[in-house]
């Protein structure tokens, strides 16, 4: 089944300039519904009133980090099966597992390109 580039996609950051780059990299790869959010509070407000294909979420923000938004999505009948993938500039073991527990489909480590986003959205939604 061909991926649907006009997939709806929410981008979650604290930070506006990373937001930014995610949002420039998934149009190099020919995603264009892309909408953001500031924090986890932010995203679970827009998550709830339109139907998001797949989650890009920060892991580190405050005052909901990305891994406690994550919880919250899979505790959610509604959202549970989501896609998911969360960036960080964090690479230890013990947050990989965390973040496996938790119900995460990817995991991304800061700094990344477009071929690495496009390796892991492939695992996560398909080949395209």
């Amino acid at each position: 089944m061909a991926v649907n580039k006009d997939m709806s996609i929410l981008v979650v950051d604290d930070f506006n300039t990373m937001r930014r780059i995610v949002r420039s990299l998934l149009k190099q790869l020919g995603f264009n519904n892309v909408d953001e959010a500031v924090d986890g509070d932010d995203a679970l407000s827009k998550i709830s009133t339109k139907d998001y294909a797949l989650v890009l979420s920060d892991w580190n923000m405050e005052p909901k980090s990305g891994i406690e938004l994550l919880r919250e999505v899979r505790q959610s009948d509604k959202y549970k099966s989501m896609p998911f993938i969360l960036i960080t500039a964090e690479s230890k073991v013990e947050n990989i597992v965390e973040a496996k527990k938790a119900g995460v489909n990817q995991y991304i480590v800061k700094p990344f390109n477009a071929k690495t986003l496009k390796e892991k959205l492939s695992t996560v939604i398909g080949d395209f």
